[in-house]
This record gives structure tokens, C-alpha cells and sequence, in this order.
């Protein structure tokens, strides 16, 4: 988690639901039958401060100077941790997606270590059923002309980001790259894949982390 966000202002401190966002998923992966240590890697003293205060079984790592900033790529940081880290299988997620489920991450990592002979990691997607465009207008999934239901329409998947689930092996063969060479995509249902990019974000996850609230009460 790095401390500058470009859209939303300190958006992993920011308050969700009266509680730091970054809480959120990190009480989510706390909560899971399989996972044995949650890692925060962050550049941010008030973060490192939050970690230490709120969360006795989390790991921090300072990110060195050389994988800071907004255009570093994700897997540049998670190459730096794995040489760090012991053990061999891992699951990278984000602080943005708030509305992931405990449930969720558990069937993903069953299906992980169930299938580890036939794929060598796993990244969550959205299933997409409409009408789709390129840039230049031409059609992605459809036929203009045969204007089919968008329920019979083949179906596209979008990586919506919510976690990715691989090996040190993997991540290495696949030239350093969470995504391996064999992946299978794990579908998260709609109401939980949202990830908070912009305002807009943030207030359409709060609100509906709130429903689910009042419907758990």
C-alpha cells in the first residue's frame, strides 16, 4: 500500500464505514481457514503506524526507494517481497476492494491447491455479458445485425484486480508475473468485485458494505 493516491486522497487511510479502508480486506484475510500471514508492503510512515497499532499479526516490509511511485508495476514489488518472504505459495490482493469476501477468498484458494497439477495460479475476474466495442466502434462480442439477448451473448471476462493467487515457482517461470503460464480464472460475484479507482468508487463500495451491514445485523 503506498501512501500517495493520485485520485482519492490517502485513500488506504481514507474512513470506510467509520474504519480506516485498508482494515477492511486486511480482516478479511485475517479471517481465512488458510491463509497463515497477511505481509503489508508500504512506503508510508502513517501506515506503518496504523499497521503497528491495530494489527498484531501482520508483517510489514518498507518498500526500498527504487519501487516507489504510481508507474512501478505491482509485480516489481511482490518480485522484491518474494525474495524476502519464506514459504512458496501466496495470495497478492488490495486494499481497494473492500467488498471481498472471507467465503470468496477460501473457495479460490480450495480451487488453487485442487487444480495445482492442471493451472499454476489464479486472478479473479468479472463475467461480462453485453455489448461490447473497440475504440473505433467496431464490435468485440457481437454481430450488430443479429442483435442477440445479452444473456445468449459468449461471454467476456474482465481482470477486476480482487487477488491472484500463485507460487514462487510460477511467478518466477512466468518471468516474474503473478499471472503464471497455465492460469484459470476465478469468477467473484458482481456485488463483491468492485475496486475503488475514483470518488465515484469508493462511495458506490461504502454504501453497499453498508447494506451488507445492516443485513448481517
Amino acid at each position: 500500500m503506498k501512501g500517495h493516491s493520485e485520485r482519492i486522497s490517502n485513500k488506504n487511510l481514507k474512513s470506510f464505514c467509520s474504519i480506516p479502508l485498508y482494515h477492511i480486506i486486511v480482516n478479511s484475510l485475517l479471517s481465512s481457514n488458510y491463509i497463515n500471514k497477511v505481509v503489508i508492503n508500504t512506503d508510508s510512515v502513517d501506515i506503518k503506524q496504523d499497521v503497528s497499532n491495530n494489527f498484531v499479526r501482520v508483517q510489514l516490509i518498507d518498500r526500498p526507494a527504487e519501487i516507489q511511485g504510481d508507474y512501478v508495476s505491482m509485480n516489481k514489488i511482490i518480485e522484491h517481497d518474494l525474495n524476502i518472504l519464506e514459504g512458496e505459495h501466496f495470495i497478492q490482493t488490495h486494499s481497494t476492494n473492500p467488498l471481498l469476501k472471507t467465503e470468496t477468498i477460501d473457495r479460490a484458494i480450495e480451487e488453487y491447491f485442487y487444480g495445482v497439477l492442471q493451472y499454476d495460479s489464479i486472478f479473479s475476474v468479472t463475467k461480462l455479458q453485453t455489448r461490447l466495442y473497440w475504440e473505433d466502434g467496431k464490435p468485440l462480442n457481437h454481430n450488430p445485425n443479429e442483435l442477440l439477448r445479452t444473456q445468449d451473448l459468449p461471454s467476456v471476462f474482465e481482470e477486476n484486480s480482487n487477488f491472484y493467487i500463485f507460487s514462487k515457482n510460477s511467478f518466477r517461470e512466468a518471468g516474474n508475473n503473478r499471472i503464471g503460464l497455465k492460469p484459470k480464472m476465478f469468477e467473484v460475484p458482481k456485488m463483491e468485485s468492485i475496486d475503488i479507482d475514483e470518488p465515484e468508487d469508493f462511495l458506490l463500495a461504502e454504501s453497499l458494505y453498508r447494506i451488507r451491514l445492516g443485513e448481517d445485523e
